[in-house]
């Protein structure tokens, strides 16, 4: 009896260990690192409270609120950048992709930013101020 015990135990740590490795190397896989081409050209940046809805958004778009955001197949940013750094209080200079979003680096090349993606061409971050900033591919 105490021999089927100590089997029935180890059986269920066997298993419970291999649930998760499975578990790991599944969600691994359901991420794709994306690559920079299908990320770079034109997004739509706005800068907004969380509390409006996309139609109020709409409404007061204005240059203060919104830019077009370069991101450049070299992962450097270009036009709008200028923009960006505003509402990031620091120059954002580069980009990267990440499985599950969009970086933007600083000058060191760190991450000072992360958008993560909401569905295909929509991104958002919410800044410690409590506004998010969402991008949005524009249309080619």
């Amino acid at each position: 009896m105490t021999h089927n015990a100590f089997t029935y135990r180890a059986t269920a740590w066997l298993l419970a260990t291999l649930m998760i490795f499975i578990g790991d190397v599944a969600m691994a896989s359901s991420l794709k690192l994306a690559d920079p081409s299908q990320l770079a050209g034109k997004w739509q940046a706005t800068l907004a409270a969380k509390e409006d809805s996309s139609e109020s958004q709409a409404l007061q778009d204005k240059p203060s609120n919104v830019c077009i955001i370069d991101l450049e197949q070299n992962q450097a940013l270009g036009k709008g950048a200028e923009c960006l750094s505003v509402w990031l209080n620091e120059p954002a200079i580069g980009w990267f992709p990440e499985p599950d979003g969009i970086s933007i680096t600083g000058k060191e090349g760190s991450r000072i930013v992360f958008f993560s993606r909401q569905h295909e061409g929509f991104y958002q971050s919410a800044l410690k101020s409590g506004l998010l900033i969402t991008l949005k591919r524009v249309a080619p």
